[in-house]
């Protein structure tokens, strides 16, 4: 097995680059060897999105930018192969548009996406990361970024022990 991250975006609005929680699971030969959260101050005050994951902007007023977390954040990258994500096509925006937000190089890193990987394994239907969770039997605190970070990499990781 190999070296990947698996990576979750909460977003406070519709912009992209609104990111206000990250989370990170570092996994190394099948194991889970690191794991951050962050809260992320957005471009904005606008949040629209509070109903879904319960953050608000005073959560994350005195929090670090996007453009000041990222550099501390990017050891997480080292020597992975490719990065993992529910809806991956969702957080390789996010992390795209934070990036050019702040002027930072985005990682190059592939994405796999775990909604493709539980279809194609399990044929699970709806894959929504609740429903995937819910029949694996994969603890999950959904929208909370580093829970469903986790519940990613576990996924991914039991598609390939099957």
């Amino acid at each position: 097995m190999t070296h990947f991250v698996a990576i979750d975006f909460e977003t406070a609005n519709y912009r992209s680059d609104s990111a206000c929680a990250v989370g990170l699971v570092k996994v190394i030969n099948g194991e889970i060897v690191d794991k951050a959260v962050h809260l992320i101050r957005p471009p904005t005050r606008e949040f629209v999105f509070t109903y879904i994951h319960g953050l608000t902007w005073k959560d994350v007023a005195k929090a670090d930018d996007f453009g000041t977390l990222w550099p501390r954040l990017e050891h997480f990258m080292e020597g992975a192969k490719f990065l993992v994500a529910h809806n991956s096509s969702f957080d390789k925006g996010v992390l795209h548009a934070c990036c050019a937000t702040y002027g930072i190089q985005a990682p190059s890193l592939p994405f796999h996406c775990t909604v493709q990987i539980s279809r194609r394994a399990w044929n699970i239907r709806p894959t929504k990361l609740s429903d995937v969770c819910q029949t694996l039997g994969i603890p999950l605190n959904h929208h909370e970024a580093l829970s469903d970070a986790m519940a990613c990499a576990r996924i991914f990781l039991a598609a390939n022990r099957k």
